[in-house]
């Protein structure tokens, strides 16, 4: 049973968590970093941008951009889409249930309802992505504009990601060229995610803190509800711009920068009002191609410091993990 077919009117024991793990409602007030991509386009500026990068991806794994390139109507008609997906009556959904993480598409609740002992309130879509043209056939034909609409956004995602990629390869001295293959022809996995609104929003999350498994991750969001964790483990709430997209490193960037730069710890939290959609486009590697540290990263002072892994590897440690308890980056680490 996903929660949108539920209706509920209290928060049922399986997703009351213990209280230490409750949103408290403690957050920090600064202001997060914003980060301009026109200023690619712009040779006076363009160090700026890879300056201001560097300080984000280094002191939060984390920032949000604007001028990105991708359409308004691009990235609303997406959320649409997934709206009238989450919409659609229960049995239009049904044949999508599945608890295989390796399914290319798949429909579920929480984070792994057969394995989590507290359940999470979201219910969600994970799909393919990159290439679209060979995962498309796949997604939902149901509602009719999902597969337009999602497509468009998605390989605009995979564009922006690329570019992102570059900015993100200069800011920690490399070329930005590096990889560029790899990343053309990695993975993209797209969580469309659907939080209803909640009648107890204090007694449990969206989703539990914890850090995405790839390169990056870019976030189109309707609502507020998405906290990161700073270095001093403080939450921050991330606001919501007009337009902009939110950027979070992943654990497969830490271990290519060897620890220069961290994957963003986060969480999501629910509100009683608003059900809030998000759309993540998660880039990584293709499913069996290994990251390593960058061996330009590696000297003396910065000792290799990750064992190499990949999406296939991130994806046998979740189906056999708790990952609220265990961490996929601790897997990596040579010397946690």
């Amino acid at each position: 049973m996903t929660l949108d077919e539920e209706g509920l009117t209290y928060v049922p024991k399986r997703y009351v968590l213990p209280p230490s793990l409750r949103p408290d409602g403690t957050l920090c007030n600064t202001c997060l970093p914003v980060v301009d991509l026109s200023y690619l386009r712009q040779p006076l500026l363009r160090p700026q941008l890879i300056h201001d990068v560097h300080l984000a991806c280094k002191e939060l794994g984390f920032f949000q951009v604007v001028n990105h390139g991708i359409p308004l109507s691009v990235m609303d008609d997406a959320i649409e889409a997934a709206r009238e997906f989450f919409d659609l009556p229960p049995q239009d959904k049904r044949h999508l249930l599945s608890s295989n993480v390796y399914d290319p598409v798949r429909y579920g609740t929480s984070l792994n309802h057969v394995k989590d002992k507290v359940h999470f309130w979201r219910d969600f879509l994970k799909h393919y992505a990159n290439p679209t043209s060979t995962w498309m056939d796949l997604w939902p034909s149901n509602p009719t504009c999902y597969k337009k609409n999602m497509g468009n956004y998605t390989t605009a995602a995979q564009k922006l990601q690329e570019e992102l990629m570059q900015v993100i390869f200069e800011s920690l001295g490399l070329n930005g060229n590096y990889l560029h293959e790899d990343i053309a022809e990695g993975s993209q996995v797209m969580a469309v995610n659907c939080y209803p609104a909640c009648p107890e929003p204090d007694l449990t999350l969206g989703l539990p803190p914890h850090t995405d498994y790839g390169m990056v991750s870019i976030i189109l969001q309707n609502h507020q509800g998405l906290q990161i964790m700073d270095r001093g483990e403080k939450w921050h709430s991330v606001p919501l711009i007009k337009g902009a997209l939110v950027v979070l490193l992943g654990d497969h960037m830490e271990v290519l920068s060897n620890g220069i730069y961290k994957s963003v710890v986060h969480r999501v939290t629910v509100n009683m009002e608003k059900r809030r959609i998000s759309i993540v486009s998660l880039h990584s590697l293709a499913l069996g191609k290994k990251v390593r540290p960058a061996s330009a990263l590696v000297n003396e002072q910065n000792i290799l410091s990750y064992k190499e892994g990949s999406f296939s590897d991130f994806l046998d440690f979740i189906s056999g993990e708790d990952i609220v308890k265990e961490k996929y980056i601790d897997k990596l680490k040579i010397n946690p």
